[in-house]
């Protein structure tokens, strides 16, 4: 299964204008002619999550602020507010233009077909 290559940890801790950069952990799954990426984004904003594929690379931005219940006075926290970020590298083989992109109860569930095999025999004439 080498359609999808791990880029490595894409983002650190290190402080920025909106927080800390979170590397989410993610697992990724081959069936037959898809591949299922399972990206764990908990606390993450569904209307700051941006997806995008340029030049076989996809990206996963997503925003994570935290939210105390109306009325209540925050005592102390282990949530911080930030952005998970985690790059992929795609091959020729993965189909992007087809990727179904699901966000449920903090799992981010990306659904990849795999590119029909574009392989041609090339005829030589003889001169």
């Amino acid at each position: 299964m080498n359609q999808i290559i791990l880029n490595g940890p894409s983002a650190s801790s290190e402080p920025s204008n909106a927080g800390p950069i979170f590397t989410p952990p993610a697992d990724i799954l081959e069936k037959g002619e898809t591949v299922v990426m399972l990206v764990d984004i908990p606390g993450a904003d569904p209307a700051s999550l941006d997806i995008t594929l340029d030049n076989h690379i996809l990206t996963i931005m997503a925003r994570v602020t935290s939210a105390e219940p109306e009325g209540y006075t925050p005592v102390y926290h282990e949530f911080r507010d930030g952005t998970y970020e985690r790059r992929f590298v795609f091959s020729e083989q993965m189909d992007g233009e087809h990727i179904d992109a699901v966000l449920k109860d903090g799992v981010l569930r990306l659904t990849v077909p795999k590119a029909a095999n574009t392989a041609k025999k090339i005829n030589v004439k003889a001169e």
